[in-house]
């Protein structure tokens, strides 16, 4: 059987996720830099920005985009209150620097299982957190066992979130991608000991977020 066919099938088997909380979904725009840009002008550069500036901000007001920051070395995220990515696609073909095709753009649903994904009002604080993707890889050598260690990564996670370091969990498009959000700097060796990560089933991206504080929900402390 195709491997992912069998993905699919383990799915509706074992249906992933199904002891936690039900959230609303969203959709989590990627922005990276075109590395196949054309090259242009600063004047036009500086032009685009703070039309796409002018954009987050009337997304803001309009209460589309809930959130937005930027990755340390550049790109960011974008997340508005939508979990259909045509519509957000639409929402974001005014942006004049997408366009423009100044970045790469992906677009995601995003299910939050830990946290959610809030409105913060200014003045706000910009605080930076541990941002890890979890990128599913179902192989000859995981599928087999991909239940087992699917289960065992949710309780490495919920264990974890006890730790009082969790700031979101959740789920990107069809389950086969997860986002965790953590303060502060995360020692790599923690999120390594998870059973996904040792069994293969998961390959792991870090990176250093900025975003207002409380944009998941997070307690005040």
């Amino acid at each position: 059987m195709h491997l992912k066919r069998l993905f699919f099938c383990l799915l509706l088997l074992v249906p992933a996720y199904c002891g936690w909380a039900q959230q609303d979904a969203y959709t989590f725009v990627f922005l990276t830099k075109n590395v196949n840009a054309d090259k242009i002008s600063q004047t036009l550069s500086d032009s685009l920005m703070k039309g796409h500036m002018a954009n987050i901000n009337r997304l803001a007001a309009e209460g589309k985009l809930i959130a937005a920051g930027p990755f340390d070395g550049g790109g960011g995220i974008f997340i508005l209150r939508t979990a259909s990515t045509d519509k957000a696609r639409d929402w974001l073909s005014t942006d004049p620097g997408i366009r423009a095709r100044r970045w790469e753009v992906t677009l995601s649903p995003y299910k939050p299982l830990i946290g959610s994904v809030c409105v913060v009002k200014e003045p706000y604080e910009m605080v930076s957190y541990a941002f890890v993707r979890f990128d599913m890889v179902v192989t000859k050598f995981t599928a087999q066992s991909y239940p087992d260690i699917l289960r065992r990564h949710e309780e490495f996670v919920k264990k974890l979130a006890t730790t009082g370091n969790v700031v979101t969990y959740g789920i990107l498009g069809e389950h086969d991608t997860g986002i965790l959000v953590m303060k502060g700097e995360v020692q790599r060796a923690v999120i390594e000991a998870d059973p996904g990560i040792q069994e293969g089933l998961f390959e792991v991206q870090y990176k250093t977020l900025w975003i207002a504080k409380g944009s998941f929900c997070e307690p005040k402390e």
